[in-house]
């Protein structure tokens, strides 16, 4: 059985990499202007390093200062493959295979403890064995064909990475905690640990507590929110540690040390000399979109439902999942499995993310579909195996805590039946959306900065003196999808009037309308000159590009200056 799942999760995630430059889907209820900017916005970096020369611009959107993982990836990769959409996507989606492994092993490093099958030993016996636990193999199944994750996962975004780390971490943490518990244990001398097995553990220990000291800063410095995750990772490791506090306190100081030095050195070195402004403008362009006292319930709700983003049956299966784990955790004498409690934080950790930011973005629920679905699976397998003995009489025996009456085993058989019949919809319901996707892509937005690349180029061919360089809020996507130079009109530690002032863009991309403010910036300096209009996605407020060609006032004949060749700092 796992065998299968887990060639079906195969099949579906391979599927991922099919027509890679297709567009995000549209009429979806996952309305994220990601697809818009993101991609182009996060490998910004990359993109001019390969186009202009050189990274930085100053007074544009810089974002790589704070966070230059994915910026340092994709250049790699530029310097190979050029500025490519489909090397980047390609790279997303191989980011979100690995999420996938990492998983199953998280799963199978904490499998679940007190799941028995019977079996039938060689003189037919009734010898009683471990089973196998299917979580780790129906999670990857689940994950693969998740719409969600397909749409999200296949853009070049940071999310799928910070989820990778975020994996990565709490094997990390699970490998460090287990060491310093044989290390503590070995040192007071309890039974079954030898001095050389704490030798031993104790070499180990120091190793992953590097890894795990170096992934901390890697997660911050891949996108800031992963702060939020950290409570997570370090109940992983008190609970590896077996919930002592000794090892437990070696592990979290050690690799607390390790990422407070790397984190300080790359601000002090490369940050606050260079670029503290650009670092310092993520922060404060989101300081008007955080909860306040009179939208902190309704965003509370809104963040609680809006997780049905990620399938209504095993999103409602995980809220149950999470009820009974914390009502579980009255009775002591229960056998429950250390991970859940992982899993919770790393949701509540985001989603405190989510209602603190105020900002309900489909894209960051894609970081909760993995505790989510392992949370369901984790907590339902037993009543899973309870539906399977009604069907296969004394196939599953020996369940801890059965109930002794027959009426409470049937509810709980019936209970089983229900999770069995739901999950099975969720598979059959996303195989159905995610296979559409395959099947029928589209390629507006590909096809729109194509159109706009060819009436640049076209131009530049008349007038080789009119500027490239494109300004848009979109202006990074098109860059990655096209090779243009861009600035955005948007965001940027420089006001609109000092960035068209300084870089001289020679045209202008806006979504259907342009605003009034930024029209009475151009228009000072512009004429500003409707060439092209290309349709792209589904919402009404940004499904039709309109491009404008700026010719300068002084200058009629469209002659502006290209942009400087560096401004690095």
């Amino acid at each position: 059985m796992e065998t299968a799942l887990l060639l079906l999760a195969a099949a579906l995630f391979a599927l991922h990499f099919v027509a890679l430059r297709a567009d995000f889907p549209n009429h979806m209820p996952w309305m994220d202007w990601a697809k818009y900017t993101d991609e182009g916005w996060y490998g910004d970096a990359a993109i001019r390093h390969i186009v202009w020369g050189h990274w930085n611009v100053p007074g544009d959107f810089n974002l790589a200062a704070a966070m230059p993982v994915w910026s340092l990836l994709e250049m790699a990769l530029f310097r190979v493959t050029g500025v490519s959409l489909v090397a980047a996507r390609a790279m997303t989606v191989t980011v979100f295979g690995l999420i996938l492994i990492c998983c199953i092993l998280l799963a199978r490093r904490w499998p679940n403890h007190g799941i028995w099958t019977e079996g039938l030993g060689a003189e037919g016996g009734g010898a009683i064995r471990p089973r196998l636990s299917l979580v780790p193999a129906a999670a990857a199944l689940l994950l693969a064909a998740n719409p969600l994750c397909y749409a999200f996962s296949r853009l070049a975004i940071v999310e799928p990475l910070l989820v990778l780390l975020m994996l990565l971490a709490l094997l990390a943490a699970s490998a460090a905690g287990r060491m310093a518990g044989l290390a503590e244990a070995a040192r007071t001398g309890e039974e079954g640990a030898g001095p050389g097995a704490g030798r031993q553990a104790l070499k180990r220990y120091w190793v992953w507590v590097g890894v795990l000291g170096l992934l901390l800063p890697l997660m911050v410095l891949a996108k800031t929110t992963a702060v939020f995750l950290f409570p997570a990772v370090f109940w992983m490791v008190w609970m590896a540690s077996g919930a002592r506090w000794r090892p437990f306190l070696r592990v979290a100081a050690g690799a607390a040390a390790v990422g407070a030095v790397v984190w300080l050195a790359y601000f002090i070195c490369f940050v606050r000399p260079h670029y503290l402004a650009d670092y310092l403008y993520l922060f404060r362009m989101n300081r008007d979109r955080m909860i306040a006292r009179d939208n902190y319930r309704p965003v509370l709700l809104a963040a609680v439902l809006e997780g049905m983003w990620l399938g209504k049956p095993l999103y409602a299966l995980a809220l149950v999942a999470a009820i009974a784990w914390l009502a579980g955790l009255r009775n002591r004498r229960r056998q429950t499995n250390p991970l859940c409690g992982v899993l919770l934080l790393w949701i509540a950790g985001y989603m405190a993310f989510i209602v603190y930011h105020a900002g309900l973005r489909p894209r960051y629920y894609l970081e909760m579909a993995v505790p989510t679905t392992l949370l369901a699976l984790i907590v339902f397998e037993p009543l899973l195996l309870r539906a399977l003995r009604r069907s296969k009489a004394g196939a599953v025996e020996g369940l801890r805590a059965a109930p002794s009456s027959q009426t409470g085993e049937r509810l709980l058989q019936l209970a089983g039946i229900v999770v069995a019949v739901a999950l099975a919809a969720e598979l059959a319901l996303d195989v159905r959306t995610t296979t559409g996707f395959v099947l029928h892509p589209e390629y507006q937005w590909v096809n729109a900065a194509e159109g706009v690349r060819q009436t640049v180029e076209r131009e530049h061919v008349l007038h080789p003196d009119h500027s490239r360089l494109v300004l848009s809020v979109s202006g990074s996507d098109l860059s990655l999808m096209t090779g243009l130079p861009s600035i955005c009109d948007d965001f940027g530690t420089m006001t609109l009037a000092d960035r068209v002032a300084t870089y001289k863009p020679g045209w202008y991309a806006v979504w259907n309308h342009m605003d009034a403010e930024k029209m009475a910036v151009l228009a000072s300096r512009y004429r500003l000159v409707r060439v092209a209009a290309f349709p792209a996605f589904d919402d009404p407020r940004r499904n039709l590009l309109v491009l404008y060609r700026l010719d300068a006032l002084e200058t009629p004949g469209g002659a502006n200056a290209a942009p400087p060749a560096n401004h690095a700092s």
